[in-house]
């Protein structure tokens, strides 16, 4: 029990910080009129007491963590900030559910952008940049808790950062102090933000509408301020836009550090990921565009190019945008684009799913020991970025795709179970576990998960923590060994 009490005592001096997040949308509320800064300001009162209360109960049990003791830190936080960052939208959405705004919370935090709320031109512009605010808070939360704030606390952020990112790359762009290397990824996350919150309002977007998508895109999240999310602003600029700033987000920070620590590209040419993550999404871009055009659902191939290359990147790189109802497009083509998500971004980015790392040390694993059935005796080894990938961590890819896999099913099962039909069911899991957002069927990019039940909205925030918590992180603390002495 201390120990629980130790890390709440951390905890509640994180969700002091965390409600300051509010002076934001406060301020917006403020300056627009927009009738939500009532909920604001209670749900920035509430956030200070709860949390100044915990911390004053807590106090004498605070101490220097242990490393178990920040995982289980890591853990609260995102199970428990959503409750926080639910408070503004459960007062200021009437009619919302709990299980709406909890869901709500755990989409944005997690970058994940799935909704449950329709009619979004109608909220309060503060509600709308609230939401992608979250986005941009969860794009780079567990990196910041890793290698930022753990060790302050005495946890060792290298070590958490294990648990994220197999391999040898990230380790070649981490300085020895590594909180050097979290205000350097916070530097480029912010310059990245107001690059693309300038490029947006400088091309077409109100100012507002630019700060809520650049949080959004920058995050990887995808939550919009507008029902037809992209489709609303029907400009091939802002999409080229979009395009280029999801690409980036979705490439390594190790790498971008890198790049930034020696100013040099040369952290680009030796990354083991970027090769085969733009060469995928290239090739997927063409082979969509070539796909809806021979099946005629463009007439030119021009503009079939165009919304492929917007919808197959926003999929791919879990950014979860649309500028059109991609669902209607012939079966392989969203399918193709939903199955990207698992795997294209790359390790250390803000987007979802398995890692292009994992995904690369799986094939090339398959590829040895297609290898050893031919020549049992022969010694062959993985390179990943020039360097041997050393086996206790290809064994550890391993049991990570086998978890990745049976908890797709386990959810897919779980959500048919519960009365949704198998595409709906099995494409809200792929979505929320990949942290992606829009799904097919019930949940396509023309619709939102406000057609779930309660059970199956708590089925999807729980896929959606786990998949942000690559499983393991989660998993080990519900263990009984996690919590003997």
């Amino acid at each position: 029990m201390e120990r629980l009490l130790a890390v709440l005592n951390v905890f509640a001096r994180i969700a002091l910080i965390f409600g300051l997040a509010l002076l934001l949308p406060i301020g917006v509320s403020w300056w627009t009129g927009d009738g939500a800064l009532g909920a604001f300001d209670e749900a920035l009162v509430g956030t200070l007491v709860i949390g100044g209360a915990l911390l004053l109960a807590t106090q004498r049990f605070r101490r220097e963590l242990r490393a178990n003791d920040g995982v289980l830190l890591v853990v609260l936080c995102w199970v428990l900030l959503p409750l926080i960052a639910a408070l503004p939208l459960l007062l200021g959405i009437p009619e919302a559910r709990f299980s709406d705004v909890y869901f709500e919370a755990v989409s944005g935090l997690t970058a994940t952008g799935a909704t449950a709320f329709s009619g979004l031109d109608r909220l309060p512009p503060s509600i709308n940049l609230w939401r992608t605010e979250l986005h941009w808070i969860g794009g780079l939360g567990i990196i910041v808790l890793a290698v930022a704030i753990l060790p302050l606390l005495g946890v060792g952020g290298r070590q958490l950062m294990k648990a994220e990112v197999p391999g040898p790359v990230k380790e070649a762009g981490i300085t020895p102090r590594v909180t050097e290397t979290a205000k350097g990824f916070w530097i480029i996350y912010v310059v990245l933000t107001v690059l693309c919150t300038l490029a947006y309002g400088l091309f077409g977007m109100s100012w507002l509408d630019a700060l809520t998508h650049a949080f959004s895109t920058v995050a990887l999240g995808g939550f919009s301020s507008h029902d037809a999310s992209f489709a609303y602003f029907d400009s091939p600029v802002l999409e080229a836009i979009t395009i280029g700033f999801a690409l980036i987000s979705g490439m390594s920070y190790v790498t971008h550090f890198a790049a930034l620590a020696g100013r040099s590209l040369r952290p680009y040419l030796r990354d083991g990921e970027a090769p085969f993550y733009l060469g995928v999404l290239g090739a997927s871009v063409l082979l969509v565009a070539v796909y809806v055009w021979h099946h005629g659902h463009y007439d030119e191939f021009a503009v079939a190019l165009r919304h492929a290359a917007f919808n197959t990147v926003s999929v791919a790189t879990t950014l979860g945008y649309a500028s059109t109802d991609y669902s209607k497009w012939p079966f392989f083509a969203p399918l193709w684009m939903l199955f990207l998500c698992s795997f294209a971004t790359c390790s250390a980015s803000t987007g979802g799913g398995i890692k292009m790392m994992r995904a690369i040390v799986l094939y090339k694993q398959v590829f040895r020991e297609a290898v050893h059935a031919i020549h049992p005796n022969a010694t062959t080894f993985i390179k990943l970025g020039g360097a041997v990938v050393p086996n206790k961590i290809i064994l550890s890819v391993l049991g990570f795709g086998f978890l990745y896999m049976a908890c797709t099913i386990f959810f897919t099962l779980v959500l048919a179970a519960s009365g949704a039909d198998i595409l709906s069911a099995f494409s809200a899991t792929v979505a929320c576990f990949n942290n992606t957002g829009p799904g097919l069927g019930l949940v396509g990019p023309d619709s939102n998960y406000g057609v779930f039940s309660d059970f199956q909205m708590w089925v999807c925030s729980f896929a959606m923590l786990l998949g942000r918590l690559e499983i393991f992180t989660l998993l080990v603390v519900l263990t009984p060994a996690f919590w003997r002495k």
